[in-house]
């Protein structure tokens, strides 16, 4: 089906109505927090008045005298919150089918903009009254942020930017989200890489498109993943000189130590059993079960039919 953009879908009026008649709607994508639909409230009450005007519509299924908001659905809350008795609105008396509905609701939430932080800081920063801050909604979140703001070189205008999207499997998505959960809790953390490390990422990114046939940067990276799965104890060329000795004192995977990231249950549970024993009869202490896999590697490695192996 082809829009026509030549002709008006329709051509609203300026209408006074009372706010507690309008119809508010069943489904609305776009929500509130508390304290910014209280900070509303506060602002209209203070206004006497809304200063920007709800969307609403009165044809087709309510051409029975009710009349839907199709955007400002807080706004008319709020405004019979504050007391408001009437209310400015633009009225949509065509008949629109339910598609055009929709569309016309979700455009109103979706075409808001954003805002430049420098920009936005530089307008704040020119209010000095406690109460007009107060009345520009801005929360301690967003405030926190333009405190950590420099003005020079952070329009939008100055960015060399583009979106990326990454699309995970069902089966992925549970793994993806505790990924970006860690994410957030690093993200004051600074990483420097040299840019060969980024352009090896990207040959080896583009080498996995090609072996695999995959279009998409998450299912390479995904492969990517795959592969270093499979070769988990070649990680220990971080910890381990060529002469066998370790390179550091830090903290390792046992992973890297076993080649995988599981063990059979019976194991388990012999490992379990074996390192509770120990403890409680204070050979090792409580939580560091690891000590009693390490003294008896060394007693395997200094018994008599234990024959060392050449060095790779």
């Amino acid at each position: 089906m082809t829009i026509d953009t030549t002709t008006p879908l329709f051509r609203p009026k300026l209408v006074r109505r009372d706010p507690r008649a309008l119809t508010r709607l069943e489904v609305n994508a776009r929500y509130m927090r508390k304290e910014e639909y209280d900070r509303l409230v506060e602002n209209i009450r203070r206004d006497g008045c809304l200063t920007s005007t709800p969307l609403i519509y009165s044809g087709g299924e309510h051409a029975d005298g009710q009349e839907l908001i199709l955007s400002g659905n807080h706004r008319t809350m709020a405004a019979v919150e504050a007391g408001l008795d009437e209310i400015d609105c633009m009225l949509i008396e065509e008949q629109l089918t339910k598609q055009q509905l929709v569309a016309i609701q979700l455009s109103h939430n979706a075409i808001a903009g954003q805002d430049d932080p420098a920009t936005l800081k530089q307008l704040y920063d020119e209010l000095d009254d406690v109460d007009w801050r107060a009345y520009s909604g801005l929360d301690d979140e967003q405030l926190s942020l333009l405190a950590e703001v420099s003005p020079e070189g952070l329009s939008e205008a100055n960015l060399d930017f583009a979106t990326v999207s990454l699309i995970f499997l069902p089966a992925e998505l549970e793994a993806a989200r505790e990924a970006f959960d860690q994410a957030r809790v690093g993200q004051n953390e600074s990483w420097l890489a040299a840019r060969a490390d980024y352009e090896q990422t990207l040959d080896t990114l583009a080498s996995t498109h090609a072996a695999h046939k995959v279009g998409n940067v998450a299912t390479a990276l995904h492969a990517i993943l795959a592969i270093v799965e499979n070769h988990l104890d070649e990680l220990q060329a971080g910890y381990t000189t060529p002469d066998g000795t370790p390179r550091h004192t830090g903290q390792v995977g046992l992973e890297t130590v076993l080649a995988s990231r599981s063990l059979p249950a019976p194991a388990a549970v012999t490992i379990a059993k074996a390192i509770s024993a120990a403890e409680g009869r204070g050979e090792i202490e409580q939580g560091q079960g690891w000590r009693l896999l390490e003294r008896l590697a060394g007693e395997y490695l200094s018994g008599p039919n234990h024959v060392p192996s050449e060095p790779a």
